[in-house]
C-alpha cells in the first residue's frame, strides 16, 4: 500500500498527527496536499512556524523541529471509508511511535483522531493526561469542508504555537 512517509524523528518539540492521508495527497506525495487546504498557511500566520512554505515542501517541516504523521496510514478519499480495525490498527502502532520519539507536544488535527486514539470524547485546545510525558494539544481539523471559520482554526493555531514555545522555554531553562 502506498501511503505518505513519517516525518519523525527523536526529541522533536511538536508531532502533528492526522487522521489519515487522502488519496489525493498520495498521489502528490505531500501531506495536506491541494490549494484549498488551509494548514500549511495556518502553520506560518499562527507562528508555529517562522516562514512561509507550502505541501511540496512538506519535508523541511522537520527543520522546525516539527514532525508530521498519521493515526491510520491507509489512504482513503474520505474518513468514512475508514474501519474500526484501522484505528485499532492506528492505536497500537502511533502509540509505539510516540513512545519512540517522545516528542514535548503532540497535537491531534481534528477531533475523530484524538478520540480515536484515545477512546473518549474530547473537546479542542490542551488535554488533562499527557501522552508518553507530551503535551497534547486537539485543533479543529483543516482537511474536511465543516464550516468551521478560518479565525476559529487560526485562534487555536496560536495557542498551540503558544504552548509550543512555552514547554520549549520550561524545557531550556531546565537544562541550564
Amino acid at each position: 500500500m502506498k501511503t505518505l512517509p513519517d516525518y519523525l524523528r527523536k526529541g522533536m518539540k511538536l508531532v502533528i498527527v492526522g487522521c489519515n492521508p487522502t488519496e489525493s495527497s498520495v498521489r502528490a506525495g505531500h501531506y495536506y496536499a491541494g490549494r484549498g487546504n488551509p494548514f500549511w498557511p495556518l502553520l506560518y500566520d499562527s507562528g508555529v512556524v517562522p516562514e512561509p512554505f507550502d505541501y511540496p515542501d512538506d519535508r523541511r517541516i522537520i527543520e522546525f523541529g516539527i514532525g508530521l504523521t498519521d493515526l491510520v496510514k491507509r489512504p482513503t478519499k474520505t474518513i468514512a471509508e475508514l474501519k474500526r480495525e484501522d484505528f485499532a490498527e492506528g492505536r497500537f502502532v502511533l502509540s509505539r511511535k510516540l513512545e519512540e520519539f517522545l516528542p514535548r507536544v503532540v497535537a491531534f488535527n481534528g477531533k475523530l483522531p484524538y478520540e480515536q486514539f484515545a477512546q473518549r470524547k474530547c473537546k479542542y485546545g490542551v488535554q488533562k493526561e499527557p501522552l508518553y510525558g507530551a503535551c497534547v494539544y486537539v485543533l479543529p481539523t483543516t482537511v474536511d469542508a465543516t464550516p468551521r471559520s478560518r479565525s476559529e482554526r487560526l485562534r487555536h493555531f496560536r495557542k498551540l504555537a503558544e504552548v509550543v514555545k512555552e514547554i520549549e522555554k520550561s524545557r531550556e531553562a531546565q537544562l541550564r
